[in-house]
């Protein structure tokens, strides 16, 4: 049975919310809203590139923080169909919601095939860590879409160097992606911060409704 999208809301403009700050080291490319809250503090922008908003703690951010609660209960309430369990690099996995009951790894390239559905989606619940590492990559194939992609994490996300991921990350705690890690999709940490060194993030929406009409972030 096919699984429903996880409803953003207002969180699905940002490409990096955080509770407790942000952290930045080396030149990153933001593509997307950006914000944190309660703790407001973000530390090493001066060498970020934002295409989008710096809400920082603003009325915005506060929505979006509560439609991440929303969503973050969404995607760990619902029931899993498929379980895996410790590094899931070297597959192939068709549409479907996932559950790991403890930590989750990508070593080498994950590849998600949507098997021709444009509307595919691919759910990961996983009931402690998700980390990924050097080099690994998640590779789309058959019409499936970053925007499409979630991964609940029950605790932090780290996203290892030179990694590309694809998909929103809604993690409990906190989420690190070190140095070159390269995101199509979204950082959001609940409680935590979001550190981040030398990445490019990039919002990904699924057509036809473009994120403030620039169809450079639509996935298609």
């Amino acid at each position: 049975m096919a699984q429903p999208t996880v409803n953003l809301g207002t969180a699905a403009n940002f490409a990096i919310l955080a509770g407790s700050g942000i952290t930045n080291t080396g030149p990153t490319t933001i593509k997307g809203d950006v914000g944190t809250f309660p703790t407001t503090t973000e530390t090493g922008f001066s060498t970020v590139t934002i295409i989008g908003t710096n809400h920082a703690g603003d009325a915005v951010t506060q929505g979006a923080k509560t439609d991440l609660v929303t969503a973050y209960n969404d995607a760990a309430s619902r029931i899993p169909v498929t379980t895996v369990s410790g590094d899931i690099g070297g597959q192939t996995l068709a549409p479907g919601f996932y559950n790991s009951s403890s930590s989750l790894g990508i070593t080498g390239t994950l590849t998600l095939n949507a098997q021709g559905d444009p509307n595919a989606v691919f759910i990961f619940q996983i009931g402690s860590t998700l980390t990924t590492a050097s080099s690994s990559s998640v590779v789309l194939i058959n019409g499936a879409k970053a925007c499409n992609i979630f991964w609940q994490v029950g605790s932090s996300a780290t996203l290892g160097t030179g990694s590309t991921f694809q998909g929103t990350i809604l993690a409990l705690t906190s989420i690190t992606a070190t140095t070159g890690a390269v995101v199509n999709g979204r950082l959001l940490a609940r409680n935590g911060a979001v550190t981040l060194d030398t990445n490019a993030v990039t919002v990904t929406i699924c057509a036809p409704t473009p994120l403030r009409g620039i169809s450079l972030w639509e996935d298609s």
